[in-house]
């Protein structure tokens, strides 16, 4: 059933997909529907790399000035658990273009996120995602501000997991698309838990634009990466994986490295 389940919802994700596609090449990540819960503060840091990519800017994974190929991007973010359904975070994005020089800033993110109902009194676990994104402009993205929605679907059937998190952005107030609709986008993941230090895992994600302006397949962007998960001594939790692009208008590879650490602090007030 979770396999049949899976497999459905990848195809209408991809069937949907008829638009010029964008990802976050900045947070290659799948949100699960548990939050970190409250007086929980979380550390991570997202790292990707783009070994194979493109030369001009506004192709593949980038949407500024910087061409995508030799890409190296990082974002710190920090998480705090106002309650047990509902978290805040802030994340502060940089990167080295052409895999030289050094760290430059480009841009900040600050969001919301939430769990619907207790884990598991569902047939499917539900949650949420609001996220305000500004943007260094024009060397890391056409648009300065932007907003961000995500739905959070999860199924669990014994050791696999599938999450689902369908993804509406928009331009808002500054920016050559401010005026335009809304993009879609997805991210989604099939996990095994096998054991806590290294378990296995299939994450993909992609992007549509603007829902109501179709460009060919072949100008979308997605991905799938084959990812290795798990717990490591000292509380430290990762994930890491290649990504292979699917369409031409994709970066032919990308890598992720992503890394967490959580801390309970207390309320804050």
């Amino acid at each position: 059933m979770i396999w049949r389940f899976f497999c459905l919802t990848v195809f209408l994700l991809l069937a949907a997909s008829s638009a010029m596609a964008q990802v976050d090449p900045w947070e290659f990540e799948v949100y699960p529907a548990q939050t970190v819960g409250k007086g929980m503060i979380e550390v991570e840091s997202l790292n990707g790399f783009v070994p194979k990519g493109h030369s001009q800017g506004d192709d593949g994974t980038s949407s500024g000035d910087y061409p995508s190929n030799l890409m190296y991007r990082t974002a710190i973010e920090l998480t705090y658990g106002l309650s047990d359904q509902v978290e805040t975070a802030a994340y502060l994005d940089l990167a080295r273009p052409n895999g030289a020089g050094a760290f430059q800033y480009a841009g900040s993110k600050f969001r919301l996120r939430g769990s619907l109902f207790e884990q598991g009194e569902m047939p499917v676990d539900l949650g949420w995602y609001a996220e305000l994104e500004w943007h260094r402009t024009p060397e890391f993205d056409d648009n300065q501000l932007e907003m961000e929605f995500r739905a959070i679907v999860q199924k669990d059937v014994g050791p696999l997991s599938v999450i689902i998190n369908p993804t509406f952005e928009k331009a808002i107030f500054v920016g050559p698309n401010k005026n335009k609709g809304f993009e879609f986008g997805y991210a989604a993941g099939l996990y095994y838990r096998y054991l806590p230090w290294v378990s296995p895992g299939l994450e993909f994600y992609g992007g549509v634009g603007l829902i109501d302006d179709n460009d060919p397949l072949s100008q979308q962007q997605h991905y799938v990466f084959p990812v290795l998960y798990g717990k490591l001594p000292g509380g430290i939790e990762y994930s890491l994986g290649p990504g292979i692009g699917l369409t031409s208008g994709s970066d032919s590879v990308v890598t992720k490295l992503n890394l967490e650490l959580e801390h309970f602090v207390g309320s804050l007030w």
